[in-house]
């Protein structure tokens, strides 16, 4: 089931005689996502930009890792009334560990998979790109896999000195063959074999920009343009790509900001 936080808002403009055309609730921290709804004919901007109203007024918006203080929140209604809203985002703390005597091999991949690396993450910056009028989020989200939490949202490693991007996935390590299952409804959007990063691949599209990323499996049981619902197994968990273990690394992202799954879930299940 869907968790929510604390709703924190401010509305900047005064008490006006209509009541409020907007709703919101979720994570307003760094890695938080926010479930709205307002008039279905109304425009929602966010940042400056278009944000997509469902038939149902229902609209979603996210906050990466390293999202600032504040961001600006406008709905425009067909009559003409605004409300717009300054949304304080809570900063998070996040662990950095650092390794050092590591062959260069490790922390810097060489020009030939260089090439490989920035042709796979065009090809995975055109799905991400995705804006799905469907609303297949609304089936919430749960564990895709059963294990132990071994690595978290936000976390960074420093190599040879040399600070590498920081972990925007959350991590689950299981022994090979343990089943992944998709967290959400939604249309599977790729399916890769041998990513160079993240090995045995598998991306679903939930709607409005959602996307989530399941990555190092050893088995794939899915293909793209299937539909699958939460629950359905879609492969299982390997140590593929760049994993010195078997683990699922999995990740949500609504557009180009990285978000933090956890946050939308209850205890992990036992086995």
């Amino acid at each position: 089931m869907i968790r929510f936080g604390l709703l924190i808002g401010i509305l900047i403009f005064p008490a006006l005689a209509w009541s409020s055309p907007m709703e919101l609730e979720g994570n307003f921290k760094q890695g938080g996502l926010i479930f709205g709804k307002t008039d279905p004919k109304a425009n929602v901007i966010f940042e400056g930009k278009p944000v997509r109203v469902a038939k149902s007024g229902r609209f979603v918006f996210g906050f990466g890792r390293d999202f600032k203080d504040t961001a600006t929140l406008i709905v425009e209604l067909p009559t003409g009334e605004m409300e717009r809203r300054v949304l304080r985002i809570e900063k998070r703390n996040y662990p950095t560990e650092r390794l050092t005597g590591l062959p260069p091999s490790k922390v810097t991949p060489s020009e030939k998979f260089l090439k490989r690396i920035r042709k796979e993450n065009g090809e995975i910056a055109r799905l991400r790109a995705i804006d799905t009028e469907e609303e297949w989020y609304l089936s919430g989200w749960q564990w895709p896999a059963v294990g132990r939490v071994s690595g978290v949202y936000g976390s960074q490693r420093i190599l040879n000195d040399i600070p590498k991007r920081p972990h925007f996935g959350l991590d689950v390590a299981a022994p090979v063959g343990t089943p992944i299952l998709a967290s959400t409804d939604g249309m599977v959007a790729m399916v890769e074999e041998d990513l160079f990063y993240t090995g045995g691949t598998v991306m679903i599209d939930h709607g409005h920009g959602l996307v989530s990323v399941y990555s190092h499996l050893s088995k794939l049981d899915v293909a793209p343009g299937e539909f699958v619902t939460q629950g359905t197994k879609i492969g299982e968990m390997g140590k593929t790509g760049r994993a010195t273990g078997p683990h699922l690394d999995w990740r949500l992202n609504w557009f180009k900001e990285r978000l933090d799954p956890e946050l939308l879930l209850g205890p992990m299940p036992k086995n």
